[in-house]
């Protein structure tokens, strides 16, 4: 599923192909995928456009000149197409044509994303309960997060409402760098080991996302090329396991990340 990085990517992909341009068309595919009526999207975005885009977390909103957002939510195999020839894929869901006759589609193949419409950054937040996108946070916030919080640290770094945009992938990462456990409980957790959380989150999506804009592979000594159990830990020292925590699979070394 796309987490913080990747929709990072689609929305400097919005950023540099579809603002600032007339909304002359709008179709429609799968009803599941819209959260409103499907003529309440057409009504709003038809002879409208995107002057500008935000994050928060794994949702990526589009602000529209004529007041309030199109929100898109990827699911596990959402992208963003902007294009200029005619045949549109037929996993689109949402094609707008714009008055350049370019086109943008939301493209969905599992039909697993949603689309949103809102009236602002902060009725949404508030909507969705969205807790501080993670790489706005900054340090004492992200210690304060942790008071009095109880239960597996994985769970609670992958709870949306406590922290938005991290997911499976990149919380084991982060895990792994940071030497702890998934299971270890979050209030046993000392200021250290939580300012490593921290230093290692921000890396590690900052890493991710120049990965996917700057074309650097992920580094070898990364938890992500060796997520298969057996694998050799990147570090030397022991294997990679998988486990469910939350119901996710869950990778990491025994020998590297100890359970607190």
């Amino acid at each position: 599923m796309p987490e913080l990085p990747e929709v990072a990517y689609q929305k400097m992909y919005v950023d540099s192909t579809s603002l600032h341009q007339k909304i002359i068309k709008v179709d429609c595919g799968a009803k599941k995928l819209f959260q409103s009526p499907q003529k309440d999207f057409e009504v709003k975005l038809l002879k409208n456009e995107f002057t500008a885009t935000k994050q928060i977390g794994k949702y990526l909103l589009l602000e529209l000149k004529n007041s309030g957002y199109l929100v898109i939510h990827f699911g596990m195999t959402g992208k963003l197409d902007y294009f200029k020839h005619d045949e549109v894929d037929k996993h689109a869901h949402l094609t707008l044509t714009f008055d350049n006759d370019a086109k943008f589609s939301f493209i969905c193949p599992r039909k697993f994303g949603k689309l949103f419409l809102t009236e602002s950054v902060e009725a949404f937040r508030e909507q969705q309960d969205l807790g501080p996108h993670a790489t706005d946070i900054g340090e004492k916030e992200f210690q304060k997060l942790f008071d009095g919080k109880k239960g597996s640290v994985k769970t609670a770094l992958m709870d949306q409402s406590f922290i938005a945009g991290l997911g499976n992938l990149y919380v084991d990462e982060l895990l792994f760098h940071s030497g702890i456990h998934p299971k270890s409980k979050a209030e046993k957790l000392n200021d250290k080991e939580i300012s490593s959380m921290y230093k290692n989150m921000k890396n590690v999506l900052d890493t991710v996302f120049k990965s996917k804009t700057e074309g650097n592979p992920i580094p070898k000594t990364y938890l992500r090329p060796h997520r298969t159990e057996g694998e050799n830990c990147p570090n030397g020292k022991g294997k990679i396991e998988m486990i469910k925590v939350g119901g996710r699979s869950t990778y990491f070394c025994p020998e590297c990340q100890e359970i607190k």
